[in-house]
Protein backbone atom coordinates (compact mmCIF):
# COMPACT_ATOMS: atom_id res chain seq x y z
CA UNK A 1 0.00 0.00 0.00
CA UNK A 2 1.22 3.14 -0.47
CA UNK A 3 1.83 5.99 1.88
CA UNK A 4 1.28 9.72 1.80
CA UNK A 5 4.00 12.48 3.13
CA UNK A 6 3.45 15.67 3.55
CA UNK A 7 6.40 17.55 2.87
CA UNK A 8 5.99 21.51 4.21
CA UNK A 9 8.21 24.70 4.70
CA UNK A 10 8.90 24.91 0.77
CA UNK A 11 10.62 27.64 -0.68
CA UNK A 12 8.41 29.46 -3.33
CA UNK A 13 11.13 29.20 -5.75
CA UNK A 14 12.49 25.87 -5.43
CA UNK A 15 13.26 23.11 -7.99
CA UNK A 16 11.07 19.81 -7.48
CA UNK A 17 14.04 18.30 -9.44
CA UNK A 18 16.53 18.95 -6.51
CA UNK A 19 14.28 17.68 -4.28
CA UNK A 20 12.93 14.79 -6.49
CA UNK A 21 16.77 13.71 -6.70
CA UNK A 22 17.59 13.74 -2.65
CA UNK A 23 14.18 11.74 -2.12
CA UNK A 24 15.46 9.56 -4.81
CA UNK A 25 18.68 9.09 -2.97
CA UNK A 26 16.70 7.30 0.00
CA UNK A 27 14.62 4.50 -2.22
CA UNK A 28 13.21 3.40 -5.04
CA UNK A 29 9.64 4.60 -5.90
CA UNK A 30 8.82 7.93 -4.24
CA UNK A 31 6.91 9.92 -6.15
CA UNK A 32 6.60 14.20 -5.31
CA UNK A 33 4.21 16.77 -6.84
CA UNK A 34 4.26 20.05 -5.05
CA UNK A 35 0.88 22.18 -4.84
CA UNK A 36 1.34 25.55 -6.91
CA UNK A 37 -0.98 28.52 -6.95
CA UNK A 38 -3.39 28.73 -9.65
CA UNK A 39 -2.80 32.45 -10.40
CA UNK A 40 0.72 32.41 -10.07
CA UNK A 41 2.36 29.25 -10.75
CA UNK A 42 4.35 29.64 -7.97
CA UNK A 43 4.65 26.66 -5.00
CA UNK A 44 2.42 27.12 -2.52
CA UNK A 45 4.77 26.24 0.55
CA UNK A 46 4.33 22.16 0.05
CA UNK A 47 3.83 19.27 -1.68
CA UNK A 48 3.16 15.42 -1.10
CA UNK A 49 5.10 12.64 -1.54
CA UNK A 50 3.69 9.21 -2.61
CA UNK A 51 6.31 6.56 -1.71
CA UNK A 52 5.75 2.51 -2.09
CA UNK A 53 6.78 1.27 1.03
CA UNK A 54 6.68 1.73 4.56
CA UNK A 55 9.97 1.43 5.65
CA UNK A 56 10.94 3.86 2.91
CA UNK A 57 8.83 6.09 3.89
CA UNK A 58 9.77 6.16 7.53
CA UNK A 59 13.38 6.30 5.77
CA UNK A 60 12.33 9.82 4.18
CA UNK A 61 10.59 11.09 7.21
CA UNK A 62 14.03 10.55 9.52
CA UNK A 63 16.14 12.12 7.03
CA UNK A 64 14.24 14.96 5.31
CA UNK A 65 12.07 16.08 8.70
CA UNK A 66 13.94 19.36 9.97
CA UNK A 67 16.41 18.94 7.31
CA UNK A 68 17.58 22.74 5.51
CA UNK A 69 16.52 22.80 1.38
CA UNK A 70 16.35 25.69 -0.12
CA UNK A 71 17.28 27.99 3.13
CA UNK A 72 14.35 26.64 5.10
CA UNK A 73 13.87 23.68 7.69
CA UNK A 74 11.49 20.80 5.85
CA UNK A 75 8.43 19.73 7.84
CA UNK A 76 8.02 16.01 6.61
CA UNK A 77 4.90 13.51 8.34
CA UNK A 78 2.50 11.49 7.01
CA UNK A 79 -0.97 13.02 4.88
CA UNK A 80 -3.70 12.40 6.73
CA UNK A 81 -6.12 11.91 4.42
CA UNK A 82 -9.46 13.58 3.38
CA UNK A 83 -12.71 12.18 4.17
CA UNK A 84 -14.62 11.21 0.65
CA UNK A 85 -16.73 13.62 0.76
CA UNK A 86 -14.82 16.27 1.34
CA UNK A 87 -14.27 16.70 -2.61
CA UNK A 88 -17.40 17.60 -3.54
CA UNK A 89 -18.06 20.64 -1.11
CA UNK A 90 -14.64 21.41 -1.21
CA UNK A 91 -12.50 21.13 2.41
CA UNK A 92 -13.31 23.26 4.98
CA UNK A 93 -11.20 23.74 7.67
CA UNK A 94 -11.97 22.72 11.29
CA UNK A 95 -13.07 25.74 12.57
CA UNK A 96 -15.59 25.74 10.06
CA UNK A 97 -17.06 22.45 10.84
CA UNK A 98 -19.97 21.90 12.87
CA UNK A 99 -19.77 19.07 16.44
CA UNK A 100 -18.02 15.97 15.08
CA UNK A 101 -20.54 13.34 14.01
CA UNK A 102 -22.33 11.47 17.04
CA UNK A 103 -21.94 14.46 19.50
CA UNK A 104 -24.95 16.13 20.69
CA UNK A 105 -25.17 19.85 20.09
CA UNK A 106 -25.33 21.93 23.62
CA UNK A 107 -28.46 24.06 23.99
CA UNK A 108 -27.94 27.53 24.02
CA UNK A 109 -30.71 29.86 24.48
CA UNK A 110 -29.67 32.89 23.28
CA UNK A 111 -31.62 36.22 22.73
CA UNK A 112 -32.06 37.45 19.53
CA UNK A 113 -33.99 40.31 20.61
CA UNK A 114 -36.07 41.60 23.53
CA UNK A 115 -39.25 40.32 24.32
CA UNK A 116 -40.68 43.84 26.03
CA UNK A 117 -41.73 45.83 23.54
CA UNK A 118 -41.12 49.94 24.55
CA UNK A 119 -44.16 51.67 24.25
CA UNK A 120 -42.71 54.80 22.60
CA UNK A 121 -40.37 52.93 19.65
CA UNK A 122 -41.84 50.79 17.18
CA UNK A 123 -40.31 46.61 16.71
CA UNK A 124 -36.86 47.14 15.18
CA UNK A 125 -37.46 44.21 12.77
CA UNK A 126 -40.51 46.38 11.30
CA UNK A 127 -39.62 50.03 10.77
CA UNK A 128 -38.94 50.13 7.65
CA UNK A 129 -42.21 48.53 6.69
CA UNK A 130 -43.86 50.69 9.44
CA UNK A 131 -42.01 53.98 7.75
CA UNK A 132 -43.26 53.21 4.25
CA UNK A 133 -46.65 52.66 5.27
CA UNK A 134 -46.74 55.93 7.48
CA UNK A 135 -45.41 57.72 3.81
CA UNK A 136 -48.06 56.02 1.93
CA UNK A 137 -50.53 57.51 4.58
CA UNK A 138 -49.27 60.49 4.20
CA UNK A 139 -49.64 61.26 0.36
CA UNK A 140 -52.96 59.92 0.37
CA UNK A 141 -54.14 62.40 2.82
CA UNK A 142 -52.47 65.19 1.18
CA UNK A 143 -54.03 63.78 -2.44
CA UNK A 144 -57.87 64.33 -1.36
Amino acid sequence: MSVRLYIGNLPQDFDSKALESQLANVGEGIRFKAVLDRETGSCRGFGFANVNDEKVADAVIDQFNGKEFGGQSLRVERSERRDSNAGATGRRSGRDQGPAPGTARKAVNKVVHSDAKAEEAPDPRWAGELSKLKDLLANQKTAV
